[in-house]
């Protein structure tokens, strides 16, 4: 089959939808090399190197205009160059499909990640709510699949937008496999020494946004103030959440225990652009913690998982449905208990290795192979229909 795929976000993404589209291409050319994958991007960069993977090759704007407005080339002007590439499916990525698409005669999937605008809606602008819903609808109603991410997401889709549960098919996700490899102390020390880890650190990894709840952490340290001094690594970017989060570990004397490693000039690297680093920052870490208050599916958690960490998790959402009995608990608003879980990993070393193998033997439910047979198998039924 030729398989295309809207490609903005693989090479653009530092985070969240690029990841995504990073490991599923990534994965689907290891597993299945008898396919083609095309991927329909305004401009390519080093964040994605598809030269290094067989099969895979990238189309730009070609008419000047579009190459002027690469938005518009995305919105409208991709079809023509879809209809002319030879597709036999296109899938779209992150949450959409362009207009028009119905002309090129093919086959269309769309991932949805999630409906958080509609379940937080105070987070978002009204005109991004309403951008968001008109393209999620749009791709429900003219896909001829579409993909959730979680049984979450595909709950939200019925009972939100009402959409036909056949017509879904939940794929979870897996991780860059970058992670699953697991780093030598060589690296390991090469790492510590680029971003200057300390010996001992709690992992946060996601957007500084107040969805993602990283007060709750510093409250829960705050807590453990004289019991625990280990700094929390942060990996992730924000404006004003972050400036909230400096001003409370500041006023409680604690700024020296939060490390923001987006502020880093090594932060600008390719090596941490592409997450090339991140495994062996994982494997350094004392445990992730993970608060989110809303998650379409928790990535960090798999990463986690595979890179023997413990992780500590909220029971929101789809958190439960992907971590299972390999998580300790807390409820997003109970930085007491999320400070007593934190306790218990730093002084109880049987926790720590349940903990570890647990996640290890969860990590191989949304192993790359099962991850890539799930998507192959959406990709074979919509096109032999």
């Amino acid at each position: 089959m030729n398989i295309g795929y809207d490609s903005k976000r693989a090479f653009q993404n530092k985070t969240g939808l690029g990841n995504y589209s990073r490991s599923l291409i990534t994965i689907l050319s290891r597993y299945f090399p008898q396919h083609h994958y095309i991927l329909f991007a305004p401009r390519q960069t080093s964040l994605f190197k598809i030269e290094l993977f067989y099969k895979v090759r990238a189309i730009e704007p070609q008419n000047p205009f579009f190459k002027k407005f690469p938005s518009l080339w995305r919105r409208m002007g991709m079809v023509k160059e879809i209809k002319t590439a030879g597709l036999d499916i296109y899938h779209g990525l992150s949450n959409e499909l362009p207009r028009g698409i119905q002309k090129a005669n093919i086959k269309t999937i769309v991932t949805i990640h999630d409906l958080i605008f509609e379940r937080f809606p105070e987070t978002y602008h009204f005109d991004e709510r309403y951008v968001h819903r008109w393209k999620i609808k749009h791709a429900c109603k003219i896909a001829d699949a579409i993909i959730a991410i979680s049984q979450q997401t595909k709950d939200d889709l019925i009972n939100l937008y009402k959409v036909k549960a056949e017509k879904i098919f939940i794929c979870y996700q897996s991780c860059n496999p970058i992670f699953e490899k697991k780093s030598s102390e060589e690296e390991k020390a090469i790492v510590k020494k680029r971003y200057r880890l300390p010996g001992k650190y709690f992992l946060f990894v996601s957007s500084i946004a107040p969805r993602k709840n990283l007060l709750t952490v510093c409250r829960a340290m705050i807590l453990l103030k004289d019991q625990i001094n280990i700094p929390l690594l942060v990996i992730g970017d924000g404006k004003k959440e972050k400036e909230n989060v400096r001003k409370l570990m500041q006023s409680n004397g604690m700024e020296e225990r939060l490390i923001l490693l987006n502020e880093m000039q090594q932060s600008k690297e390719d090596s941490f652009a592409s997450a090339e680093d991140f495994p062996a920052i994982y494997q350094q870490a004392t445990a992730l913690i993970y608060p989110s208050v809303f998650e379409g599916f928790g990535l960090p958690l798999l990463e986690a998982f595979w890179s023997g960490l413990p992780v500590i998790c909220s029971n929101a959402s789809s958190l439960p449905e992907v971590a299972a009995a390999a998580a300790l608990y807390f409820s997003p608003t109970d930085h007491e208990m999320l400070a007593k879980h934190m306790l218990n990993i730093f002084t109880d070393n049987q926790l720590v290795s349940d903990l570890k193998n647990k996640g290890f033997e969860r990590a191989q439910s949304f192993a790359s192979d099962k991850y890539a047979d799930s998507i192959m198998k959406v990709y074979n039924h919509v096109n032999n229909r």
